[in-house]
């Protein structure tokens, strides 16, 4: 049950990265990518630290603090500057679909680092997973922007941060808690990004903000930051790197339904039977049995 409840977890929390990939999307335009990581992940660190010191949370051993600062600093911070300079380049749903590449990036890393054993279910099941994925957005792929492919590529390269993180976290974790490593993190990444942010004067852009854009930041924040990565690190601290990672097929898929209700895009039968896919995929890689 612990699996099943850190997937079905990692799953809520996938769909509202895809919800905040459509949010990026509109927002990119009105803002650098540092700015929005800052919206991103100092919103959400300002919803977490009252959270962690209410609840008392178990925080990192002293001897722990530098490896949970470097990886936060690297995907909180490089991660999602990365990713929003992608998302900058092409659609939401294209950035989305080379970031559900994460699981094999993911089943990658964890086999290099030995924290993870491949077995043939958990790649079959990857591997329809992220086909459902390409099935779903195939429609659509001939319509994209101009040179969208450096998006795509710089987002795929970015999901070597993710992949380290979702790795190399768990030990972290353990010896701590999942809201404490969290923050911790979190706070890093943005202690980064707003001197950065100040030195390049994007938060200059804040003041043609519209109301509307004020709400989508503020999304951003809370939805797409803090309660989304509270949900990813228990999905964490319960399932394995790659059943986790797997779940991120579904990115896409909320972030293509949330542009059909946004801006109109149609939902095509592919986006149906890619749906059918993902999930078929996630259920083989998680069904797995574990050895006596």
């Amino acid at each position: 049950m612990g699996e099943w409840l850190g997937v079905a977890i990692a799953l809520v929390s996938s769909g509202l990265g895809g919800t905040a990939a459509a949010i990026t999307r509109y927002l990119v335009g009105g803002a650098d990518p540092i700015l929005l990581a800052i919206l991103r992940w100092g919103i959400g660190f300002l919803c977490l630290l009252p959270c962690a010191l209410l609840l008392r949370v178990r925080w990192p051993q002293p001897r722990d603090w530098p490896a949970v600062a470097g990886l936060g600093i690297a995907f909180f911070g490089l991660f999602f500057i990365l990713y929003n300079i992608a998302v900058s380049y092409t659609t939401a749903a294209r950035a989305s679909l080379a970031l559900a590449t994460l699981p094999l990036h993911t089943m990658v890393v964890g086999a290099i680092l030995g924290v993870e054993r491949l077995t043939a279910r958990k790649i079959i099941g990857v591997g329809i997973a992220v086909l459902g994925v390409t099935a779903a957005l195939a429609a659509g792929l001939a319509q994209s922007p101009p040179g969208a492919w450096r998006g795509e590529l710089i987002m795929t390269g970015a999901v070597f941060c993710m992949a380290f993180y979702n790795v190399l976290s768990r030990p972290l974790m353990q010896r701590s808690s999942a809201l404490g490593f969290l923050t911790v993190g979190m706070g890093a990444g943005a202690a980064v990004l707003v001197p950065a942010g100040l030195v390049r004067g994007s938060f200059a852009a804040l003041d043609h903000f519209m109301p509307a854009q004020w709400i989508a930041g503020v999304y951003l924040g809370i939805g797409g930051g803090a309660l989304a990565f509270i949900l990813w690190v228990m999905a964490l601290a319960r399932a394995t790197p790659t059943r986790v990672a797997n779940t991120m097929t579904v990115n896409p898929i909320a972030a293509t339904l949330l542009a059909a209700l946004l801006i109109g895009e149609p939902i095509t039968p592919n986006l149906l039977i890619g749906l059918v896919a993902v999930f078929a995929g996630i259920w083989i890689a998680t069904s797995e049995a574990k050895p006596a």
